[in-house]
């Protein structure tokens, strides 16, 4: 990967899955890495295993949420590093999931705090960010949506308007300022095999989408994490506003 070593990046949702996945794989690329979690002691297992490799990490809480806790993020690293060269957003309240159901039947508080979390927390982290990237002429910012905002399917109305809601933020933020050197994009990942969900996931769920797929095999959080490192380092230099699709050709587009 070219362009990444030196970078100061940070992820938000890194503590476990895809973030630290993620995380781990941009200190390979000689990043400098800010691993952020609402469960601290998680980013900071994290950032020391890292560290322990012989990457660049340091962990540090932040609950997307709440505001008052993204602006400590945002100025801790500001403070310690002086900037910000992108940021992976990756928090979801996957437990708000568990309790989706259709616009009919789900409590307006499962609602709520689904967009809380997925929409209002990634405007949060943007909105506290972009002072650090437009200081420097610029960075990239990659979200983490999913292939729901797009299946319509017939469950997790919550879920689906939340992150249809992240692409349009996404194409707000890589439009209006993208003349100052930001670059915005979202990656829709297919059902991923986190360590996390490997342990509880049926054999017959498994082979069910595998047969939706044009893949031989599921995805792992190391393939949503290649897709994050390419679109931050100098090699995306010339893609933003795009939702990319990583999901074994579960979806075509």
């Amino acid at each position: 990967m070219r362009g990444l070593k030196g970078k100061r990046v940070a992820v938000v949702g890194a503590a476990s899955g895809i973030g630290a996945a993620t995380a781990r794989r941009l200190a390979e690329e000689a990043a400098t890495v800010v691993v952020a979690d609402i469960n601290a002691a998680g980013a900071a297992a994290v950032a020391g295993t890292i560290a322990a490799a012989g990457g660049d990490a340091v962990g540090h809480p932040c609950d997307i949420a709440d505001e008052a806790s993204v602006r400590r993020l945002m100025h801790f690293i500001g403070e310690r590093y002086g900037g910000l060269d992108g940021l992976h957003i990756n928090a979801a309240d996957m437990q708000a999931l568990q309790s989706d159901t259709d616009a009919l039947d789900v409590s307006l508080e499962i609602f709520d705090r689904t967009l809380a979390v997925n929409l209002r927390g990634h405007l949060l982290c943007t909105r506290h960010a972009l002072p650090l990237l437009l200081r420097q002429g610029g960075g990239a910012i990659v979200y983490t949506s999913s292939g729901a905002a797009d299946f319509g399917e017939p469950t997790r109305v919550s879920y689906a308007v939340s992150k249809s809601g992240l692409h349009a933020l996404m194409r707000h933020v890589a439009s209006r300022w993208g003349k100052d050197g930001v670059r915005a994009n979202a990656i829709a990942p297919g059902l991923v095999i986190t360590e996390q969900l490997r342990e509880h996931f049926p054999e017959s769920l498994r082979q069910a989408t595998l047969a939706v797929t044009r893949s031989p095999r599921l995805g792992t959080s190391e393939d949503i994490a290649a897709m994050v490192a390419m679109l931050m380092s100098d090699d995306g230099a010339w893609v933003t506003g795009q939702v990319i699709g990583v999901d074994g050709g579960a979806m075509l587009r």
